[in-house]
């Protein structure tokens, strides 16, 4: 509970190797290790090994933010194609007119962006929800909805996903929820999704922990940008021993 503040750090172990983290956290008594109910995670499989043999008793929670990372990346991923699909197409009309003789003017949509333009720039329209778009993103977002179906399809089983961690629901609804996206993901035949929602699968017990507490990796979050935030105060670290026992007094 301690938000970034005083009691934030427990221990400061150097790299993520597994047994590393494992061997320095059991320094720490295991009654006292016991005493942990929850921790939250992200998808990595040494990750969910260190919480599972650190702190056997604990609820392990994927943060949500993880998961619908994925589900953004995805989306991208399909902007991407498009994107050098329309710089491929430019560059081959460009050979063209040169070979021919006469002079290439790209075309310009509504908005008087180019197609490797709007791509370009649509980026960002695609990782906001609807609501949180200007005007230019909306206009934008719409624009690439109708020149290419897919990628409104794919931005579509994006915001249902964020729908579903958004709605306050019990663990079992949000399982039926999941089961309804997943269909759906099948359906829509994205390989990106049916990866990623093989993933979900895997880790369906983490996920749906969520929606026990809504518990999210924030805290950590936080702690994170103040140790940078520090750090760059400082402007860099030169005795990293006397920077960490700095970040012990003010935070653990």
């Amino acid at each position: 509970d301690a938000h970034g503040r005083k009691n934030a750090i427990v221990a400061i172990v150097l790299g993520t190797d597994a047994d590393t983290v494992i061997h320095a956290l059991r320094q720490i008594k295991s009654v006292l290790r016991n005493k942990v109910t929850e921790v939250t995670l992200d998808l990595s499989d040494s990750m969910n090994k260190i919480c599972r043999m650190a702190f056997p008793r604990a609820s392990r929670v994927i943060d949500r933010f993880h998961v619908q990372r994925l589900a953004l990346d995805a989306v991208q991923e399909i902007r991407i194609k498009h994107r050098w699909e329309a710089i491929n197409a430019d560059t081959d009309a460009r050979e063209s007119a040169k070979l021919e003789g006469r002079k290439y003017e790209t075309e310009r949509l509504e908005n008087g962006d180019t197609l490797k333009e709007l791509l370009a720039r649509g980026r960002y329209a695609l990782f906001k929800s609807p609501e949180k778009w200007t005007a230019s993103q909306r206009q934008r977002a719409d624009m690439l909805f109708r020149l290419y179906p897919d990628l409104r399809e794919a931005y579509r089983l994006s915001q249902n996903l964020r729908a579903i961690f958004n709605q306050r629901s019990t663990k079992d609804a949000a399982r039926l929820n999941l089961a309804r996206w997943y269909n759906r993901v099948a359906e829509s035949g994205f390989k990106s999704f049916n990866t990623i929602a093989a993933t979900f699968y895997e880790h369906s017990d983490e996920i749906l922990n969520f929606f026990d507490n809504r518990s999210t990796n924030a805290s950590a979050e936080s702690i994170n940008s103040k140790i940078k935030a520090f750090r760059a105060k400082l402007h860099g670290v030169n005795d990293t021993k006397f920077f960490i026992f700095r970040l012990c007094n003010i935070y653990a």
